[in-house]
């Protein structure tokens, strides 16, 4: 006779509907890790790119490509300007006549970071720059990323 009574019991019904089930997930997932809901990456990073003494000739610089930028010094000039594409944002190539080549899709950049060549339409940004003690210090936006 308990197993008639356990059978005539109707299980459960959950009263909790599509919505509600996925706000109570997302809220369990950022309950535990905290850190993915509240952390965000800082607006910009400043890069010490070394002594001011390692850019006193004219030239292109490219030992900072992979965080974001080139130097360039031309005469009493120095500038860092982004390494990455302004079309789809892919990592440019430094040129020997310091020209700057995107390869996905094949714009071009004179040595000044301005479009002779598209898809691209906008020039590339020159990050500042300041001397801290004989060293050079680029502040790049933490929105750069290579596709």
């Amino acid at each position: 006779m308990a197993e008639d009574k356990a059978e005539e019991t109707p299980a459960a019904e959950s009263n909790m509907n599509r919505r509600q089930f996925l706000l109570l997930a997302a809220a369990c997932a950022a309950a535990s890790n905290p850190q993915s809901v509240y952390a965000r990456s800082p607006a910009e990073q400043v890069i010490d790119a070394g002594p001011l003494s390692n850019y006193a000739a004219d030239g292109l610089f490219e030992n900072f490509r992979d965080l974001g930028f080139y130097v360039i010094r031309k005469g009493d000039k120095l500038v860092a300007l982004s390494s990455n594409c302004t079309h789809r944002k892919c990592r440019l190539k430094a040129e020997k006549d310091h020209t700057f080549y995107c390869k996905c899709h094949g714009s071009t950049f004179d040595p000044t970071g301005k479009v002779t060549e598209g898809p691209a339409t906008r020039d590339l940004p020159a990050f500042q720059t300041s001397n801290q003690k004989g060293h050079l210090l680029v502040r790049v936006p933490s929105v750069l990323s290579p596709e």
